[in-house]
């Protein structure tokens, strides 16, 4: 292990605040002291031994005072623990001498000077401060240690919002494409009132986009009222030929999803089910909740599809991206599959974990 000349700081609502220096010595030795003093109420009537013992634990942290900028120089460095504390115990050894030194010296009025004593008072200060040093260094490991995993997590989790904001801006431009192709089909087709009609449902379905911002998660409510200014576009150009079902359950209105999860599922739907029938066919939405998960169920009426076109099918813009944001967002914590059920048509099954606004995933 080495200790590292920098920490980058980070800072954000959830960044840990270490404290200061200073709080931390005052009440480490504060605590130290009260410990010694409840040791010797036994022997608190001997001559000298309150003022003996005082001074001892003042000269000590007069000695860790002084230590504390030489630990903080050699922290910055870049070192092995084994030469910090090799370094550690040298000074803590030169500290010790000259504060038992000092300790005694200050007493000398009611206690004769001693080098037996001496040599005892040395050896105990050397162990303490070099306990102090120790400890020291193992605090400003942890720091480092915490402030370079809040780091990594800061940097990992700004890389995957901007790989799902890179998603989600992916679908504006794929969903303004497909409307202004289909009206561009009816102009075509002579139908400039059904085009207009279109163009104004097309006006209020981007505006509903542009309301949502940035928000990477929004209410199924909100979700919804966008899918159904969606079909109402689709119901200009398909008419009679496109029926609707929603199966919305009451409980999951107030749920959180990723914002337009579920608009290019029920494009897809409605493109690749509805639009090769002549008869047109029914798009069914049910959402409802399984315990701790969030079940969404898109299935359409179209034309029977085999199973093994299944890699195709998710490699197309809509669900490929709707795979990946779940993936991201929810790691292994979703389903997302494809059905294609016997009488025909397509199966999009999605469920992950239920959550409101006033409720924290874990």
């Amino acid at each position: 292990m080495r200790f590292k000349a920098k920490i980058p700081a980070v800072r954000s609502r959830d960044t840990l605040e270490f404290p200061s220096f200073w709080p931390v010595q005052l009440a480490g030795w504060g605590c130290l002291c009260l410990l010694i003093g409840v040791a010797l109420l036994p022997d608190i009537g001997r001559a000298g031994m309150l003022r003996s013992n005082g001074t001892f634990i003042l000269v000590m942290f007069a000695a860790s005072c002084v230590l504390h900028p030489w630990c903080k120089r050699t922290a910055a460095k870049e070192l092995s623990w084994l030469a910090v504390e090799a370094r550690a115990f040298a000074w803590s050894l030169v500290a010790g001498m000259l504060s038992a030194f000092a300790a005694l010296l200050s007493t000398l009025d009611i206690m004769p000077f001693a080098w037996k004593e001496w040599l005892f008072t040395a050896v105990q200060s050397t162990v303490l401060l070099f306990l102090w040093c120790s400890l020291y260094f193992s605090i400003k490991q942890w720091q480092q240690w915490t402030h370079e995993r809040e780091g990594r997590l800061k940097a990992e989790g700004d890389m995957r919002q901007a790989h799902l904001d890179a998603l989600r801006y992916q679908l504006n431009p794929h969903l303004l494409f497909n409307s202004l192709n289909a009206v561009s089909t009816l102009v075509l087709q002579g139908n400039a009132a059904a085009a207009t009609r279109m163009l104004a449902q097309i006006g209020e379905l981007l505006r509903s986009a542009l309301d949502q911002g940035n928000a990477m998660e929004v209410a199924l409510a909100s979700e919804m009222e966008f899918i159904e200014r969606y079909l109402a576009v689709e119901r200009i150009r398909f008419g009679d030929r496109l029926r609707v079902e929603l199966e919305i359950a009451p409980e999951t209105l107030h749920a959180q999803i990723p914002s337009m999860l579920l608009q290019p599922l029920v494009e897809n739907a409605v493109q690749h089910g509805i639009g090769p029938l002549v008869n047109g066919g029914c798009i069914r939405v049910q959402c409802r909740r399984d315990g701790g998960k969030l079940q969404i169920r898109v299935e359409n009426s179209g034309p029977r599809s085999d199973a093994p076109e299944t890699p195709g099918i998710v490699n197309r813009v809509g669900l490929g991206n709707t795979a990946e944001r779940l993936r991201t967002l929810y790691g292994e914590r979703h389903r997302f599959e494809l059905r294609w059920p016997e009488q025909g048509g397509c199966e999009v099954l999605l469920e992950f974990p239920f959550a409101t606004a006033a409720l924290e995933r874990t």
